[in-house]
């Protein structure tokens, strides 16, 4: 099969012919029909966190099981699936207490294979590196069942695709993490992929405000589309300060959907007393951010989200529901597709910070 595959960091991804394995006991063969192009794939390959070389990435993705092996009872051939890299063990104390996107899975045996066992992706002798258990810059995944939520077949797959992190992320961050509640102010920082569904899920919570706040005019006008009563240009001087004015004295919840210190402080600065501020970004590893203490003392506070801490096998088909109701938009997320062969130059447009989404398809 095809697959982009990232050998060396802040390189680009090398389309390779790369051998794959049957499904095992609890896994299934899914051919990939689409796969989001996140920003999490450019942290990876610009250095920003660090995985086992070489990798084939891609987590944001939609597909056709092709096999089952063993032991598999919630799909069957046909079925049309999207992946999430918040795989569930369902036993540990996490999945138990109704948190599945903290998973205690690599303390469970069964999600992965053992390390002398056989790899999933290989090149003649070389184990190639499965990447948040899916890999889907590739034709084809072999992953545990866990991984998948069945779908209905009647939507694109560039759309269904969206739903595995994007969507999931920003509407969980208000649905779940949050709990935002109505009536509410709501500021959103960074209006990409993410930042879009955090305002679309404050629209459906019914915020009375949602401000969007970004350093791009088009993703200004899109988040307005998408739900925002307000915006400001990050460009301009002293954001935090005019978003206390107008709030006349700050937010009630913040949304950093950037994932960087200048921006998570931000969120923190911005929150009225008892307000909430939301990381959903993700901050490089090493990265310390600093808060003035004194927020504290108003019961300011501020939280990580970790995949809009989701239960995916419910979310994303109530996500499906509410966009087949016209509540939920999906097609305006999807910037462009492009082919397998076209991977580096996704990465390219993400970083001039104009695009939404750009979208993998395979057919």
């Amino acid at each position: 099969m095809k697959a982009a595959v990232l050998r060396d960091i802040n390189r680009p991804l090398i389309i390779e012919d790369i051998s794959i394995d049957s499904p095992s006991s609890n896994e299934v063969l899914v051919e990939t029909k689409a796969s989001g192009v996140c920003r999490t794939d450019l942290h990876y390959i610009e250095g920003n966190y660090i995985h086992q070389l070489p990798v084939i990435l891609g987590h944001e993705v939609a597909g056709v099981v092709k096999k089952v092996g063993d032991n598999v009872r919630y799909l069957k051939e046909g079925d049309t699936v999207v992946g999430c890299l918040s795989i569930f063990c369902g036993r540990c104390e996490r999945c138990l207490e109704g948190n599945p996107a903290l998973c205690l899975r690599d303390s469970i045996w069964g999600l992965s294979r053992k390390s002398d066992d056989k790899p999933k992706l290989y090149k003649e002798d070389e184990p190639i590196n499965q990447f948040l258990r899916l890999s889907s810059f590739a034709e084809f995944m072999v992953v545990h069942e866990n991984s998948l939520v069945k779908v209905d077949s009647d939507i694109e797959h560039e759309k269904l695709a969206l739903l595995g992190c994007g969507i999931t992320t920003g509407l969980g961050a208000v649905f779940r993490t949050a709990r935002i509640k109505a009536g509410s102010t709501v500021a959103v920082i960074g209006c990409g992929g993410v930042g879009l569904n955090v305002i679309q899920g404050a629209k459906l919570s019914g915020a009375l405000r949602i401000i969007a706040i970004d350093t791009v005019e088009s993703k200004l006008q899109m988040a307005i589309k998408h739900g925002a009563t307000e915006v400001i240009d990050a460009n301009s001087r002293n954001v935090a300060a005019k978003i206390i004015e107008i709030t006349k004295g700050g937010v009630d919840y913040s949304f950093d959907a950037i994932g960087a210190k200048i921006t998570a402080e931000q969120a923190f600065d911005i929150i009225r007393p008892g307000g909430t501020a939301t990381i959903v970004g993700l901050i490089p590893e090493g990265v310390k951010i600093e808060l003035d203490g004194v927020g504290f003392i108003d019961e300011k506070k501020i939280q990580g989200s970790c995949m809009g801490s989701n239960q995916f096998r419910v979310d994303i088909p109530r996500y499906i529901d509410l966009y087949k109701q016209g509540r939920l938009q999906i097609d305006s997320l999807v910037s462009q597709t492009l082919k397998l062969e076209s991977i580096n130059k996704a990465f390219e447009d993400m970083k001039t910070g104009q695009l939404a989404r750009s979208v993998i398809v395979f057919d």
